[in-house]
């Protein structure tokens, strides 16, 4: 392709590397590609409270799109900008179908408003909620409370099963009433709003900033991630990535822990 106009990646096992951070080479090159005044796009499963520890160290101050699509967020004012949610008639529904095929399964939710953006409490669990990844955040809630208000994302949490499991037998119920994926195969599946994607939000932001899809260069990993590298006008999957995305992308760079990133954009910054 021509050199890109807007450049889109994953955080996690794309643009970090193994110790959760930026290596040199990688911010260099993110550094001329801000020299030019392209726009560098974080697109990513996180809530926007865990943008600013990789936006902050590396000179990030643009947007971010958020929760899998849900949300774009404008680091700089640390505002929300949009919000695509799970309405709670829809979060019952799909609560209320998955328990009786998923015995065990326990649940979480992520939430955002539009404005401001402080960092407060936007993320809640039930009781026996794990985090794959082993961190504490937790805060606990009753079912029918956590399930109250329009969520951002719905996390089902089943610790004998792989996500892609627990993805198979949700979408055989669920069907196209909501979007399914998984960032991890450790048992942990994110459910979206019908149609909300990390395409979806990549594609708000480049209408934001004046950009075309064919302009668009998009990095990934797993899943989450195959919708954008199909939409952006070329996709590329990290050779550590999921089989999947691997399939759905234009081109295969070096893993996360090889500079994968920076060796596709040297080509053109």
């Amino acid at each position: 392709m021509e050199k890109p106009r807007l450049i889109a990646s994953d955080i996690d096992g794309t643009l970090l590397s193994v110790d959760e951070s930026v290596t040199p080479r990688t911010q260099a090159t993110i550094d001329r590609v801000l020299a030019t005044g392209t726009p560098f796009v974080l697109v990513t499963g996180r809530p926007p409270r865990w943008i600013p520890p990789v936006a902050e160290p590396t000179g990030l101050n643009g947007y971010a799109v958020c929760a899998n699509g849900a949300v774009v967020y404008d680091i700089a004012n640390s505002s929300v900008l949009s919000v695509h949610g799970l309405e709670p008639m829809l979060l019952h529904d799909v609560a209320h179908t998955l328990d009786g095929v998923l015995p065990g399964m326990r649940l979480a939710s992520e939430w955002a408003d539009l404005g401001p953006y402080d960092g407060g409490v936007t993320f809640a669990t039930e009781p026996g909620f794990r985090n794959p990844w082993g961190d504490a955040e937790q805060n606990m809630r009753p079912r029918a409370e956590l399930l109250g208000r329009l969520s951002t994302k719905l996390l089902i949490r089943h610790e004998n099963m792989t996500s892609a499991e627990i993805a198979m037998i949700a979408g055989e119920l669920l069907g196209d009433a909501v979007d399914i994926t998984y960032s991890t195969n450790r048992g942990l599946i994110e459910i979206s709003a019908p149609g909300v994607t990390k395409a979806h939000g990549l594609a708000e932001v480049a209408e934001r900033v004046g950009v075309a899809q064919e302009s668009v260069v998009a990095f990934g990993d797993m899943p989450n991630d195959i919708e954008m590298l199909r939409w952006a006008g070329h996709g590329v999957a990290m050779a550590n990535a999921d089989a999947a995305v691997i399939a759905a992308a234009d081109e295969v760079t070096a893993s996360h822990t090889e500079d994968g990133v920076a060796q596709v954009l040297e080509r053109w910054f």
